[in-house]
């Protein structure tokens, strides 16, 4: 099913409206805008992103359906939902020329990415940052975790637990070739696996966000329950944060 861009982010626009939120439109592509979503409070803003990857839809379907349930509501929020636009419409990992944005941020290679990163800087360093991805090679739910502070496994623990109900965590000793900490969970240091190839998470962490969580589906599976799996994931996630 092909991803509809516009339609997308107009529904995604006008709900975030409602909800105090922000557009910034930070450039614009031959299938759409790049549109960031911003929400003012008190404090460093929590921040999620999705559709960096333009074959993982059930990211941003997952960011409008947080939006909707009032995931957003407290605190101050910065939302990226479709991170690559031609990617989206395309239903292709890369952009339109052919590059994974995601291990673009040492070198802003793209477009995308150059005025993505210079957004974030020009802000305040996010208090916590959830990444929505999906993995093609995978039956079972795990996540990625980047964490500049405390060692928290009740957190993760948390973060799986929510999840279950749509999937049980990926099995095995190495997952995406990282080695875990427990089942379903891989701890990361904050650096690139390859130097030049920063994905978007190295890139906050080395601006200082205390921590980042990379959430991954199972794409070969209902796309309504990765949907609902994000969505569980990303409230764990912030509310163990937020400490609700």
């Amino acid at each position: 099913m092909a991803f509809e861009l516009l339609s997308f982010l107009a529904e995604f626009g006008a709900l975030a409206g409602e909800r105090g939120f922000t557009a910034r439109t930070l450039c614009h592509t031959a299938a759409g805008p790049l549109v960031a979503w911003e929400k003012p409070g008190e404090g460093p803003a929590g921040y999620l992103s999705a559709g960096m990857h333009g074959d993982e839809p059930a990211g941003p379907w997952a960011a409008l359906e947080l939006l909707r349930q009032g995931a957003f509501d407290d605190g101050p929020w910065l939302v990226c939902p479709a991170l690559n636009p031609t990617g989206l419409v395309a239903g292709t990992r890369h952009n339109a020329a052919g590059v994974d944005l995601n291990r673009d941020y040492w070198n802003r290679s793209t477009e995308e990415v150059q005025v993505h990163a210079a957004w974030l800087e020009s802000l305040p360093c996010p208090r916590i940052f959830i990444s929505l991805h999906e993995d093609w090679e995978t039956s079972g739910f795990y996540f990625y975790e980047i964490n500049l502070g405390d060692d928290l496994p009740d957190r993760a623990a948390s973060i799986l637990q929510a999840v279950e109900p749509w999937f049980p965590p990926e099995e095995g000793a190495l997952i995406d070739g990282h080695e875990i900490r427990d089942t379903g969970w891989i701890y990361h240091a904050a650096e690139a696996d390859l130097p030049g190839n920063w994905p978007e998470a190295i890139f906050l962490a080395k601006r200082g966000c205390p921590v980042s969580f990379t959430f991954e589906t199972p794409s070969a599976n209902c796309l309504q329950d990765r949907i609902a799996a994000h969505v569980a994931a990303a409230q764990a996630a912030a509310a163990f944060v937020s400490g609700s």
